[in-house]
């Protein structure tokens, strides 16, 4: 108990800086567990320098409040400046970062400065920069480097004085294997790493973190602060929490709205088994719903089950594996390649050359999937302008080897329709 006091004390202190709007996500610093409790004793150790941070967890598991501790304790006093780079476009990315001139592109109408400029003296929180486009980050790698900008339509660098820290929840080792993201970069974003463990992991988090909320969104509503009875403690203790703290914290505010008297009981709490949620319809009315207070099945048992589903429906990736065993036994050249390259000419096709629908089909970002048509040569002149459409694969545009096609292509057409069996 002592222990959460400290955590709780250390995190108020550390705030006296910050507006009202950002304390409410700082104060969620609560590491208590054993498996989170040397993450403070870290961020000490890091915030004083102005080494490069990566910080890697899964998606709402708090990156973003361990960026905001490493600012509050590093001394800096510029601003803490956060920035989606999974929302930069290719086209319009660099004048976001780095500023631009008047006249620099259409519509520029006056000079602006940009995230880098913006953020001097204090901290640029690079958010998602696993999503930034590639030509971005040949561009950021610069800045790094040179501690300097220059604005779009300028030839006038600007020195600036920050401290870069990023965060990212895939894998970017992966990545760079792909070739979607550069090694280079990587070696200079991760001067330091910090991970931060999902809370399933960090189950001694889990109430603490719950009190916190609840006091949060009871002062919002100007309401007394209710208890939590023990069959919600237990809800909460044995729930997955695929979406970590960002989950938790949806959960009790919706618990604080909806509890009637001064307690919150299991039923106040809006869990959503989703290793439940992704097995086939006939598991799911062989067995009675789980009560909110009952061991959940943990959330590692959601991506067999995930995949038995798929196995099970329309459209089904199993439909492919024939196929993908006649070419092994005799693989033309670049296999994989072409194998993505066919993928994306499919998808391409399916959605009639819109990146936005074709890169929610296949589950990427639309950044990713510009890194695939550049890279297969499938961006045409106009659409790397304007961004929307690809008109018509380039010339260069290499040519899949027929085994490739007459195997595989008919099959991901169909796929994509939903008339694989």
């Amino acid at each position: 108990m002592s222990s959460l006091v400290e955590s709780i004390q250390s995190s108020h202190h550390s705030l006296s800086r910050l507006s009202a709007a950002d304390q409410c996500k700082a104060t969620a610093a609560i590491f208590v567990d054993s498996n989170s409790c040397a993450l403070p004793r870290r961020i000490d150790r890091l915030a004083p320098s102005d080494a490069s941070i990566l910080i890697i967890g899964e998606t709402g598991t708090g990156k973003e409040i361990a960026a905001r501790q490493i600012h509050e304790r590093s001394g800096r006093t510029g601003p803490f400046v956060a920035v989606n780079c999974g929302a930069l476009s290719e086209s319009l990315g660099e004048a976001a970062l780095f500023g631009h001139e008047a006249g620099a592109y259409t519509g520029a109408s006056g000079a602006r400065a940009g995230w880098f400029e913006a953020a001097n003296g204090g901290t640029l929180f690079l958010d998602e920069i696993g999503d930034l486009p590639l030509m971005l980050q040949v561009a950021l790698l610069r800045v790094l480097q040179e501690r300097q900008v220059v604005r779009l339509g300028s030839r006038k660098p600007v020195p600036i004085d920050i401290r870069v820290i990023a965060a990212t929840n895939i894998d970017v080792s992966k990545a760079v294997a792909n070739g979607q993201f550069r090694l280079d970069l990587y070696f200079r974003l991760s001067v330091a790493t910090l991970d931060l463990p999902p809370l399933r992991v960090r189950t001694g988090d889990i109430l603490p973190l719950a009190e916190h909320f609840i006091a949060v969104y009871s002062s919002r509503v100007k309401a007394p602060v209710p208890r939590l009875e023990t069959d919600a403690q237990a809800a909460l203790l044995n729930h997955a929490w695929p979406g970590n703290i960002r989950e938790l914290e949806n959960v009790m505010h919706a618990a604080v709205l909806v509890r009637t008297g001064n307690v919150i009981r299991a039923e106040d709490l809006r869990l959503v088994d989703w290793s439940r949620a992704a097995a086939p319809p006939s598991q799911q009315t062989a067995t009675e719903a789980t009560p909110a207070g009952a061991p959940q099945r943990p959330i590692e048992w959601a991506r067999p089950r995930a995949l038995d589903a798929i196995a099970a429906t329309p459209g089904s990736l199993q439909s492919l594996t024939p196929q993908l065993d006649r070419l092994f036994e005799s693989p033309p050249d670049q296999l994989l390649e072409n194998l993505q390259s066919l993928v994306i000419r499919q998808a391409m096709e399916r959605c009639k050359g819109n990146q936005v629908h074709t890169a929610r089909l296949l589950g990427v970002s639309r950044n990713v999937l510009r890194t695939y048509l550049k890279r297969f040569g499938l961006l045409s002149e106009g659409a790397e302008r304007s961004g929307l459409r690809v008109v018509k694969p380039s010339s260069a545009a290499p040519e899949i080897p027929h085994p490739v096609r007459r195997q595989i292509g008919p099959y991901a057409g169909a796929l994509f329709a939903g008339e694989v069996a």
